[in-house]
């Protein structure tokens, strides 16, 4: 069973460079502290941040650099390219009607990389 995702969780893509946090927005009104994420949470450049540099072949900015330099990988700015929701998400979890993001969920980029969580954004905080 995953653990629940929430705004602020670490996300790796695989062919980026740096990982980026997830923004939620407040409008399901659960929160975990800060906003739950759903499986829909997922729209490039609002949730899903940039990734530093990216290094697929499948990225066309990527693919004309390392041509213009004789076929020597030449990373680009990443620019996220997410089309699909977040798989498989919580089959019996539900956010204002859509199944809760967890942290064994994928998200594929249309470049060829795959999101994941690495860190579902919550702590446990012992008070004395």
């Amino acid at each position: 069973m995953g653990q629940q995702v929430c705004a602020g969780a670490l996300m790796q893509c695989s062919f980026g460079v740096a990982p980026a946090p997830l923004s939620v927005l407040p409008v399901s009104g659960v929160l975990t502290g800060t906003p739950a994420a759903t499986i829909m949470d997922n729209v490039p450049m609002l949730n899903i941040p940039t990734f530093g540099m990216c290094s697929s072949m499948s990225n066309p900015t990527v693919a004309a650099a390392t041509a213009a330099a004789l076929g020597v990988l030449v990373p680009m700015p990443c620019i996220p390219a997410t089309v699909a929701p977040w798989v498989p998400g919580s089959p019996t979890v539900l956010i204002g009607s859509k199944p809760a993001l967890n942290n064994s969920s994928k998200l594929n980029c249309m470049w060829g990389g795959i999101i994941q969580i690495s860190f579902a954004g919550q702590a446990t905080v012992m008070v004395p």
